[in-house]
């Protein structure tokens, strides 16, 4: 971080050297506002940085515009030649009466650096009069980095499936058990199907040994009684 500052104070002074020499009306004052950074994913085409600027008591020429790159190596003039082809690697805009843009078409990777917007009135001696912006910070990534309204949506997503996932699971677990009671229940009620029938059918299997005793029992009475009556009759006989 001290490197790039050092860095961005001697581009500084190198600019307004150069701005002096593009020209030097009296009262003449220049502010100049860029978005202090962009970040853009390298499969992009090509990506604009924007230039805003202000004037107070100047002449009423259009100002010139000038662009300088500071990379990892040195500074760069950009577009000294006006840049206005669409073939070239940096393009001009020049987008309202207060506002400029630099186009850099074909954006790689080395694309990466401190772009700094300078405006300039060539007419005027006041110093004043040609000021630079703060610079944009151009980084290009491998991938476009998530928004914070993506990011915020993944993240509400993410909690809904959450919450749906540990509802599905309590579902399947009060199901489970609810089918387990059930075969529980109906295995009890089965057995006790099946105790009664057993408890039927010895009730039934007792009666009929009841019964069959109870013939078996009254057979001898009667042959006995038959007997007796038989006995008096042979011995009435003369």
């Amino acid at each position: 971080m001290e490197t790039v500052n050092r860095g961005k104070i001697i581009l500084g002074l190198e600019l307004n050297l150069i701005l002096f020499h593009v020209g030097a009306a009296s009262n003449c004052t220049v502010s100049v506002v860029q978005p202090p950074s962009l970040e853009v994913d390298y499969t992009q085409k090509a990506v604009t940085m924007q230039c805003s600027f202000s004037t107070a008591g100047c002449p009423a020429e259009r100002p010139t515009s000038l662009w300088f790159r500071y990379g990892a190596l040195q500074p760069e003039n950009l577009c000294l030649d006006g840049c206005r082809d669409e073939t070239d690697k940096f393009t001009l805009v020049n987008l309202a009466p207060n506002q400029v843009a630099l186009t850099v078409n074909r954006l790689a990777f080395n694309d990466s650096a401190i772009y700094i917007c300078g405006i300039a009135f060539p007419s005027s001696k006041e110093p004043r009069a040609k000021r630079t912006g703060g610079g944009t910070v151009l980084v290009v990534r491998d991938r476009k980095a998530l928004s914070k309204e993506l990011q915020s949506l993944l993240t509400a997503l993410l909690s809904l499936l959450s919450i749906y996932v540990t509802g599905v699971f309590v579902y399947f677990i009060v199901l489970t058990k609810s089918k387990s009671n059930t075969l529980r229940k109906k295995e009890t009620e089965d057995s006790q199907k099946k105790k009664s029938a057993r408890r039927i059918f010895q009730e039934i299997a007792q009666e009929l040994y009841t019964k069959r005793h109870m013939e078996t029992n009254q057979q001898p009475e009667k042959d006995n009684t038959y007997e007796n009556g038989r006995a008096p009759s042979n011995y009435e006989r003369p």
